[in-house]
């Protein structure tokens, strides 16, 4: 679905867009101020960008385009839909029921598929449906999976650094435990937002919609600064993670063959994990954990961590001293 814009047309703005079939198409707004014409082009868009029907196979679309016009990869997106659309394509949005929901898990689980996996899809499928219909609808879930008990010690993380010489990787898993960052905000982090005065890095991109998965801006210890000053040097792009003067798509690949190398199990999300259990374990608050990860609020963040507090519950067991 394309993408709309604002230009001037004989001294008045117009809406223009590319059609895959007609090309390019202008649409005169009758207006010099930009402000009327922005809230003009609006009502036009939503008219024209409107689902053909209540099917999900026209809501999916649509939904598509308010995530990208939100600046939200939809990579994901595209790849869940690949599951959901011979099951929901042909159905209609209003009509969607839990039992449908359990009949899309049951089918994926015959596939082999894990319980956090069709969570996820399903979850994408309902936030196409909310935005349309506003929670109105049936729906239903997999409990979501156990919190992961996988983390690094910091001996196994020196072990894997050690089994690293390809520069990118080594920098990658340096600034995944110093900053608990997602691989994709770290593979999508830019130059303009790393303040190497300053030792910090802004994890959310410019324009980018905030979403649950929140991006903060983290200070960087003493190793990834150093390790952040050198790339900065040797740069070809504007990516902090680049290889061979590309930014780099997926780093998965290269955690995995450093783990059956240097023998530390792991992957780029345990590298998060290891980050927070290693702030429990040090005595910080949830608060401030969350905070670094970029938590919309604590529960997650105690509920995962605290665990690893030493003074977790301590208070609780003094309590029953007699």
């Amino acid at each position: 679905m394309p993408e709309y814009r604002l230009v001037t047309h004989r001294g008045k703005y117009s809406l223009a867009y590319n059609d895959p079939e007609r090309g390019r198409v202008r649409i005169a707004l009758g207006t010099d101020d930009a402000g009327r014409a922005e809230a003009i082009a609006r009502q036009i868009w939503s008219k024209r960008t409107e689902p053909a029907s209540e099917r999900i196979g026209d809501l999916w679309p649509a939904y598509i385009a308010d995530r990208k016009a939100e600046g939200i990869p939809t990579t994901r997106l595209d790849n869940a839909w690949k599951a959901l659309g011979p099951h929901f394509a042909h159905r209609l949005g209003p009509a969607i029921m839990a039992q449908d929901c359990k009949d899309y898990a049951a089918a994926r689980k015959r596939q082999g598929r894990s319980d956090s996996t069709v969570r996820t899809e399903l979850e994408y499928l309902r936030a196409c449906l909310n935005k349309r219909y506003k929670g109105k609808f049936g729906f239903w879930t997999p409990p979501p999976s156990k919190p992961r008990d996988r983390y690094l010690t910091r001996e196994e993380a020196n072990k894997l650094l050690d089994s690293i010489e390809t520069p990118h990787v080594r920098l990658f898993v340096l600034m995944a435990i110093a900053t608990g960052a997602r691989m994709t905000a770290l593979l999508e982090l830019t130059w303009d937002r790393v303040d190497l005065e300053r030792r910090t890095v802004d994890l959310m991109p410019a324009g980018r919609h905030k979403t649950n998965k929140g991006r903060a801006v983290v200070p960087v210890n003493q190793r990834a600064w150093e390790a952040l000053e050198e790339a900065y040097r040797g740069r070809l792009t504007d990516h902090v993670i680049e290889h061979g003067g590309k930014p780099v798509a997926s780093i998965k690949k290269a955690i995995r063959a450093a783990a059956k190398r240097s023998g530390v199990p792991c992957s780029p999300h345990v590298f998060r994990h290891t980050t927070a259990v290693w702030m429990a374990e040090s005595g910080r608050s949830m608060d401030e954990i969350a905070q670094f990860l970029g938590h919309t609020n604590t529960r997650l963040t105690t509920r995962v961590y605290a665990r690893f507090s030493p003074d977790f519950l301590r208070g609780a067991s003094a309590a029953t001293e007699f």
